[in-house]
């Protein structure tokens, strides 16, 4: 998939940041509601989520940051824990250094597979509640 599938008009100086955008991908394709991760820069962080649209302005999610993946599972099993959704987050282009689809990687599931396991139901089943 090129950049031109995902930005499919000319932006001007946005254009240039957009080209630059890394896109992952094997046989899926990249679409509203998949679930990606996310790297960024200045500052370094890395968030996994749905992805709600990218454009030449930015890229728009509903993510965590990948560090407290481990601790948010932890706490939605817990019995009297109150279930929450995930904030719905806006980073500008210029921060964006990849978008990559959360898929598994030979034996290494994906961060969606581990979810799945830990909590009984997939991302997109467990966001659609907060929707």
């Amino acid at each position: 998939m090129s950049h031109q599938s995902l930005f499919p008009y000319r932006c001007g100086r946005a254009e240039k940041v957009c080209a630059n955008l890394q896109v992952e991908q094997n046989e899926q394709t990249m679409d509203p509601h998949s679930i990606v991760i996310v790297s960024l820069h200045t500052p370094k962080e890395k968030v996994w989520g749905e992805l709600l649209a990218i454009n030449p302005s930015g890229v728009t999610l509903r993510a965590i940051d990948l560090n407290s993946f481990d601790h948010f599972v932890r706490q939605m099993n817990e019995p009297e824990s109150e279930r929450m959704g995930f904030p719905t987050v806006f980073f500008p282009m210029h921060r964006v250094e990849r978008v990559a689809l959360d898929e598994p990687s030979g034996s290494i599931p994906s961060m969606n597979e581990l979810f799945a396991r830990k909590l009984g139901r997939s991302l997109q089943e467990y966001l659609a509640q907060f929707a």
